[in-house]
């Protein structure tokens, strides 16, 4: 069994009999599937599995000086309304809304604490029908076994503008960065013919030396795996961080990554 956030698969118009379900997805769209809005892979239809449950507990001061939790705080940390389903229900669910999709995201929450389950699901993913498949995490946890069933790794090392207060500021601290793990991450994703994409979020200006000095740490990167995103769930937040962005995106050579989700449909859950 899998444990799943609460919009779990999505966005799908079937459920496990392939029956149409009575509500269009939260896309509001009469098919199944989204987009990819982050990363390296933007743009491409995909389908979403995301799990509950995270290692982190992700907060940032905005640029207008508000307090913006994890964007998925429903499945990281608020986990009220989560689900578990077998793998073998969770592939008949993804086949009856597949269509034309031939690429599948895992996320979370943190995908590697689920980590043999995770590789179960990815094994008859491949089994039934040869799909790309994405993992999304935060790259604390690293698990070959896991690791090997995966085509992309879109790897979210946290910064020390996520760290949230106290209670949960100490143990963010001191879990937040895993630089084995990332480097284990990378190392394989070269040794193995995958690839990877290093994705930070943009939060001040402190942030950019730390990633500089985490870079410098790690072997088998280039400027092409390094995406910089501007902080914020709306459209107006983002705008308040895009230049900036832009702006380090341009002196270091980092690849700028666009939330295109949030510009097709705000800050909506399920799309």
């Amino acid at each position: 069994m899998l444990h799943l956030a609460k919009d779990g698969i999505f966005p799908i118009t079937k459920d496990k009999d392939g029956k149409l379900l009575k509500e269009l997805p939260a896309s509001g769209l009469h098919v199944a599937g989204t987009i990819q809005g982050e990363g390296k892979l933007n743009g491409v239809p995909s389908l979403f599995i995301r799990l509950a449950g995270c290692n982190l507990h992700c907060t940032w001061k905005t640029l207008a000086g508000n307090t913006c939790e994890c964007d998925t705080a429903y499945a990281a940390f608020k986990v009220e309304n989560s689900f578990s389903l077998p793998v073998e229900e969770i592939v008949r669910i993804i086949g009856h809304n597949r269509g034309n999709i031939d690429h599948i995201v895992i996320t979370g929450g943190e995908p590697f604490l689920q980590a043999d389950k995770v590789r179960a699901l990815c094994l008859q993913l491949k089994k039934e029908s040869h799909f790309h498949i994405t993992v999304e995490t935060n790259a604390t946890l690293y698990v070959e076994e896991c690791a090997e069933m995966i085509d992309f790794f879109s790897l979210s090392p946290k910064l020390s503008g996520s760290v949230p207060p106290a209670p949960h500021m100490d143990h963010h601290n001191k879990t937040r960065i895993n630089i084995p793990a990332i480097q284990s991450f990378i190392t394989y994703a070269r040794k193995n013919k995958k690839d990877f994409q290093l994705k930070f979020v943009y939060s001040g200006e402190n942030e950019i030396i730390e990633i500089q000095a985490l870079l410098k740490q790690l072997d088998g990167w280039g400027n092409e795996d390094i995406l910089l995103m501007p902080m914020g769930a709306t459209p107006e937040e983002l705008s308040l961080s895009i230049p900036k962005t832009l702006e380090h995106c341009l002196r270091n050579g980092w690849r700028f990554c666009d939330r295109l989700h949030i510009s097709l449909f705000g800050n909506k859950q399920g799309v």
